[in-house]
Order: structure tokens, then sequence, then C-alpha cells
């Protein structure tokens, strides 16, 4: 009834701060064999996607996310053709890398097929029917063991994976050495993108760990930021390759190569957004610069809620 005292989802952003979203509706709630999958309607921000009890997207927000994480990577490679996504189970970081003209092969490694089998029924609006393109390749497999495996090279590899939890599928997934097996599976030039965690004031140590990580694998890095407002933080991700940071692209040329280059112009993304990405405070560049956090097989990046 409507005079029924809400619910409400807690959802961590660090150990002293937890934001509380009202539930109106539970679409989906149950445990698959890696993590606990729940779909829920709320009031302020429609359909959300929430793993071990964290949102992962919301009908709302959700392009400001998927169009940063995939765009800077694919719009500063000359010409993006074949592309890893590991993760991704929404099917909406799939939806921006098929926007791309140039795509002709998408391979998208999701551990849990329940889980991507779930959001393709109850999340339509995420994934716009992307699974279904003839140009995508579905696996389900640990990304890590793929990765490591694999013999295909890619221009571009999307991390697009879970929190570091402590006993979640996506701890391995933050090291040096699975960043050296990444590094490995890129074509000369390619760019790996990786979603890297909040970086708000008081709650960056794992995204200055990434970044300073990625360092020690690949000789050019680029961190970079933006609000998500159902997160509740400036969320953090980097560029990580060969050569990537000759200079940033002006403003003209990105909005040329997104009119040259994509089926659609990005409701975020555009030439002014990317240079204010990455266009990071002082305190947080000076953190990033005197960092020597390096996240190990041994010593694992984990966040403790």
């Amino acid at each position: 009834m409507d005079d029924d005292p809400p619910r409400w989802l807690y959802d961590p952003i660090s150990p002293e701060f937890i934001q509380l979203h009202a539930i109106r509706e539970t679409v989906y709630f149950a445990r698959t064999g890696f993590q606990l999958v729940e779909i829920i309607n709320t009031p302020a921000w429609g359909r959300c996607l929430v793993l071990d009890g964290k949102i992962q997207s919301s009908e709302l927000d959700e392009f400001i996310y998927h169009e940063a994480l995939v765009h800077p990577a694919l719009i500063s490679y000359p010409n993006p053709q074949i592309v890893l996504i590991a993760g991704g189970g929404e099917g909406a970081t799939l939806r921006e890398v098929l926007t791309h003209h140039s795509i002709q092969k998408a391979v998208m490694v999701d551990l849990d097929s329940q889980a991507v089998d779930v959001c393709r029924q109850h999340l339509p609006s995420w994934h716009q029917g992307a699974f279904d393109d003839s140009r995508v390749e579905l696996l389900h497999l640990d990304a890590r063991k793929y990765i490591a495996e694999t013999k295909e090279k890619f221009d571009i590899i999307i991390m697009d994976v879970t929190d570091p939890l402590e006993e979640g599928p996506s701890s391995l997934l933050y090291t040096q050495q699975f960043y050296e097996m990444a590094r490995d599976r890129l074509m000369p030039g390619g760019i790996l993108a990786v979603q890297s965690e909040p970086c708000s004031w008081g709650n960056e140590q794992i995204f200055v760990a990434i970044n300073s990580t990625l360092y020690s694998v690949f000789p050019s890095v680029l961190p970079y930021q933006t609000y998500i407002p159902s997160f509740g933080s400036m969320w953090g991700f980097n560029l990580a390759g060969f050569d990537i940071d000759r200079g940033m692209l002006s403003v003209q040329e990105i909005d040329n190569r997104i009119t040259a280059r994509m089926t659609r112009h990005p409701k975020f993304y555009d030439g002014i957004a990317h240079q204010g990405m990455f266009s990071l405070p002082k305190n947080l560049r000076d953190m990033l610069s005197k960092s020597q956090s390096i996240i190990t097989d041994e010593k694992p990046a984990v966040l403790y809620y």
C-alpha cells in the first residue's frame, strides 16, 4: 500500500558512508553460483541492477557510466575493429561498443550466465538488443583465464567488472599480474580501459592504487573521472596503453570523430565532456603522482564494507 513504510537498499560507499535507496518493488532476487543478483525499482533512479548489495547501474544514469567507460578509448584509437569486454553483464557496454562503425567483432566474457540472462530479460533498455548482433561472441568464462589462454589480440580491452570485494569474483582482475596478461593481448597501440572505483575525497585509495599498478605495466596511463549520481560519488577510470599520452585530442577532433565513426551521437560524451573528465583536480593529481601502491595477486585490492 502507498502508506506502507519504504524498504531500503543500504549501498555502502565506504565503511563510514552509506547511501540509502528507497525500494518501490523487487523485480528479481536470487543468488547465482557467483553473486547475489537483484533488480529493483526505485523512485529516485528507476530500475537498478544490484550485485552483492551494490548498485551497478540505474535506468536514469547508466548512460553516463557506460559512455564514459567505452568512448574515450575507442575514439582515441584510430580504427577499432576487435574489442574484448570483460564483465558487462547488462549489455550496455556492449551496446556502446557496437555504435562504432568500424567494429567487426566484440567478444564479451562474463562469468555469470544466470546474471546475464536476467539482464537480458529485465533490462532491455540497457542492452537494446546488442546481444543479438552478429558481431558479438558471448562467452561465460572466467575473464582472467580467458585472457591468459586466448591467442587472439584486441584493439581495445574494456574492464567492466564488479568491485574487488573480498569474496567477490573480481578481486584478481585488478592486479599487476592480470594487467600484464591484458597487455600481451593488445594489438600494437592497443588500449586497456578500466573502471577504477570511486575517486571522491577520502575514498580514492583503490582508484589511486589501480592507476599506479597500471603504470607498473604500461608506459602510458591516463586517469579520468566523472560523477555518477546513482553511485553517490565521482567515479574513476583509467586508459592504459603504449603511446596514448601523446597529447589530448581537441574538442573539435573528438566531435568530428563521433560524427564520422559512430551510428549515433552519445547522450553524455562529446569533446567538451572528454576534456572535462581528463581535467583532474590538483589534490587528486598529487595523490596519483606520489602513489607507489602496487596491487598484486599476493596482495589484492579489497574493498571492505
